[in-house]
C-alpha cells in the first residue's frame, strides 16, 4: 500500500514541501547536488529547512515500463528510521504540486 509521507511544491529545478509521518513533521527541500563529480552519487539532497541537516538523497532514474523518469529517494533520520520512496505527481491536475509516495515492505 502506497502512502503519502509528504507534500511538495515544485520550486524551479527543486521543491519544497513538508515531511510529516505519525511522529515527524517538519519543513524539507530537495536541491540538486551541485556537487555531484560521479554517477553514483545523489542527483539531489533532501534538506530539513527547520535545522539544515541533510535527511536523504534523490536519484533521477527511468521507469522499466514506461520509459519515463522519476525520482527515487530515501530519507533517514534516527525519529523515523528510513524511508524509501518516489517523488510523484499529487492528486489532481496542478502541475506545482507533487508528493514523496513510500511503499511500506511487503
Amino acid at each position: 500500500m502506497a502512502t503519502t509521507v509528504a507534500n511538495l511544491t515544485v520550486k524551479g529545478d527543486s521543491f519544497e514541501g513538508t515531511l510529516a509521518t505519525f511522529t515527524v513533521s517538519g519543513p524539507i527541500s530537495i536541491i540538486p547536488n551541485a556537487r555531484k563529480a560521479k554517477e553514483s552519487e545523489p542527483d539531489y539532497r533532501i534538506i530539513s529547512r527547520k535545522n539544515g541537516f541533510e535527511l536523504g538523497a534523490g536519484w533521477i532514474k527511468s521507469s522499466q515500463t514506461t520509459g519515463a523518469d522519476y525520482i527515487s529517494v530515501v530519507l533517514s533520520a534516527p525519529e523515523f528510521g528510513t524511508i524509501y520512496g518516489n517523488i510523484a505527481n499529487a492528486p489532481g491536475d496542478d502541475p506545482t504540486k507533487k508528493v514523496i509516495i513510500w511503499n511500506a515492505p511487503a
